[in-house]
C-alpha cells in the first residue's frame, strides 16, 4: 500500500519524538493526535493526523482495530528511507526523476517531469491541484534529503 500523505518536512530527531509520542496501547485517532500535539511542537489535530499516517507510512506505527500503536521499532536511517521510498507515493518517481538527470535539478524541473504521474482523480478532486503537487514534490525532495536518498545543493537536488 502507498501513503500519499507528505507532512512539512523535519529531521531525523522530529520523527523519532513523533513515534515516541504514540502509545504502545492502541489508542483511537483523537487520542493518538491529542499526545501528538501535547508530547511534540505539533500545533494542530490535523497536522498530528498527518503525521501519524507518514509514521504508518514508514513502517513506525500501525492502525488496529482499536486505534494506533506506536511499532516497537527504532528503525537505522536506511530502513526509514526504504520505506520512505517504496510506501510514500510519488517518492519513487521524484528519485528516479532526479536518477535520470544529468545535473541537479530545482523543484519545478522534478515537478514537470513528474507532474504525468499525478493520478487524474487528484486533477479532477480540485482546481488548484497543479500548485498542490509542486508542493508535494518540493515536500518529497526535502525527505529524500532527509532521509539520505537526495542532497541539496545550491537550491537544486541530486541523488547521492
Amino acid at each position: 500500500m502507498k501513503f500519499k500523505i507528505v507532512p512539512e518536512p523535519r529531521d531525523a530527531a522530529f520523527v523519532a519524538e513523533a513515534q515516541r509520542a504514540l502509545p504502545l496501547v492502541p489508542g483511537n485517532e483523537n487520542d493518538c493526535c491529542a499526545r501528538l500535539v501535547e508530547r511534540t511542537d505539533l500545533d494542530a489535530r490535523e497536522v498530528a493526523r498527518e503525521w501519524i499516517t507518514f509514521l504508518r507510512a514508514l513502517g513506525l506505527a500501525e492502525e488496529t482495530e482499536s486505534g494506533y500503536r506506536r511499532l516497537r521499532r527504532d528503525p537505522a536511517s536506511e530502513e526509514l528511507a526504504d520505506a520512505f521510498r517504496e510506501r510514500v507515493f510519488g517518492a519513487e518517481a521524484v528519485l528516479s526523476v532526479l536518477d535520470a538527470a544529468d545535473e541537479s535539478l530545482g523543484v519545478e524541473a522534478v515537478y514537470e517531469r513528474f507532474r504525468e504521474e499525478v493520478p487524474n482523480w487528484e486533477r479532477y478532486r480540485r482546481t488548484d491541484w497543479d500548485e498542490e503537487w509542486r508542493e508535494r514534490v518540493e515536500r518529497l525532495l526535502d525527505w529524500a534529503v532527509v532521509f539520505d536518498l537526495a542532497e541539496r545543493v545550491d537550491g537544486a537536488y541530486r541523488t547521492v
